[in-house]
């Protein structure tokens, strides 16, 4: 078995850090905001047992931890990583059974448009901060998203839907004038 490294990196969202590994972890992503939807996954069921954590995420390589308001990371930092470690080393499963996740786009010409768009070139970004964005809808000129891990609850995340992606998508998908984050 290959060593497994763990290393963090900080993301937009003060309250959250990425702890990325050198393995794939999921195709896809997942979220758990809380500990009840994380029932399904032995690993975030396991992160969540720390009273510390407040929500979790899993990317391609990464997973992103959300902590409470009074934990600081110099004091949890070093113990998830250590955690994450053992979990991948392991194998502690981050969902039940692995599906194939191919890419499908579907609705109207425009709406597959904004979706391509927002796979190829907004979703390697926002996953680099951390986090994940989902297309939720496209109407008069409006495209809803919906934002996930580190994005959720991000200062800076209106910045980065208003002046990157919206800029973005207007530029390239002429149809679109507004960009909107649906609450979670």
């Amino acid at each position: 078995m290959a060593t497994i490294n763990v290393y963090t990196e900080s993301t937009p969202n003060p309250a959250t850090m990425k702890f990325l590994v050198n393995k794939l972890l999921i195709n896809g992503s997942l979220d758990y905001p809380d500990r009840e939807k994380a029932q399904e996954s032995a690993f975030a069921k396991e992160l969540f047992k720390f009273n510390f954590v407040n929500g979790v995420f899993f990317a391609s390589n990464f997973v992103t931890v959300t902590k409470t308001d009074d934990a600081e990371w110099d004091d949890i930092e070093a113990l998830l990583k250590e955690f994450v470690k053992g979990a991948v080393e392991s194998e502690l499963a981050v969902k039940p059974i692995e599906h194939n996740e191919d890419v499908v786009f579907e609705g109207s010409e425009v709406e597959v448009k904004i979706q391509q768009v927002l796979h190829d070139y907004v979703r390697p970004a926002v996953e680099q901060d951390g986090g994940a964005i989902a297309y939720k809808s496209f109407e008069d000129g409006k495209v809803t998203v919906e934002l996930r891990g580190s994005c959720s609850g991000c200062p800076s995340s209106t910045i980065t839907l208003k002046a990157g992606i919206e800029g973005l998508l207007k530029r390239m998908v002429p149809e679109v004038e507004e960009v909107v984050a649906e609450a979670m």
